[in-house]
């Protein structure tokens, strides 16, 4: 019987796979794209409030090289230090997990925005030199850089503190996500395949990378609370 976690890695690659066909071959599943951003924009202009257009804007603003890499970057070597506190072993590993975790946005968004060439929400063709929209870079940066961050920390937490900043960590790259596409930076679909594809690295680290609970102090900390 396959573990939970094969079972969510090969659910998310599923769904990467099809969107990717999909705007590969300009296919029928884009049409939710255009009636997602049809709702979006009656909803918004029905709304009319400048307070949630501004909290959109700020949200996607989080998908940013900044804040998103030196948060990163901060996060490894908080996590760095908890584990030491905790006498983990290789303690110093949440700072090569966070550089790893910063590569690999640019290396797996890069390729794919060049490759698939997909305009924007406005449908204005790309520049020779401009890259594509799919897939969301920022929703990627957000999703890999926030969640390396958690994960590594949630390591030095108890069961209850860990559920907590797993559960924000996830409601702030939904955040980021639904700010995109309320602003009209991105399309639905290029949303959604960006957070499969964060996922799908954050198992990776999850299952190579980071100590698991048996390995780790805090892992056999009674949660008291």
């Amino acid at each position: 019987m396959r573990s939970p976690v094969a079972v969510v890695a090969a659910v998310l690659l599923a769904v990467l796979a099809v969107i990717s066909w999909q705007v590969a071959a300009d296919g029928p599943l884009l049409g939710l794209d255009r009636s997602s951003r049809r709702a979006t924009y009656e909803f918004r202009h029905q709304l009319h409030s400048t307070a949630v257009n501004h909290l959109g804007a700020a949200l996607s603003d989080f998908g940013g090289n900044v804040p998103a890499f030196p948060l990163l970057l901060l996060g490894g070597a908080l996590a760095a230090l908890l584990w030491r506190r905790a006498g983990t072993p290789r303690w110093w590993l949440p700072l090569p997990v966070a550089a790893l975790a910063g590569v690999l946005v640019p290396a797996l968004v890069v390729p794919g925005k060049a490759f698939f060439a997909r305009p924007g929400p406005f449908g204005v063709p790309l520049s020779a030199d401009q890259l594509g929209w799919y897939p969301s870079g920022h929703t990627a940066t957000s999703t890999i850089a926030y969640g390396t961050v958690a994960l590594l920390i949630g390591r030095a937490l108890a069961a209850s503190a860990r559920r907590r900043l797993y559960a924000g960590t996830a409601l702030l790259c939904a955040g980021v996500g639904w700010g995109l596409v309320w602003s009209d930076y991105h399309w639905l679909l290029d949303v959604v395949a960006s957070w499969c594809l964060g996922g799908l690295v954050l198992l990776g680290l999850a299952r190579w990378a980071v100590p698991t609970g048996r390995d780790h102090p805090a892992g056999r900390a009674p949660d008291r609370h």
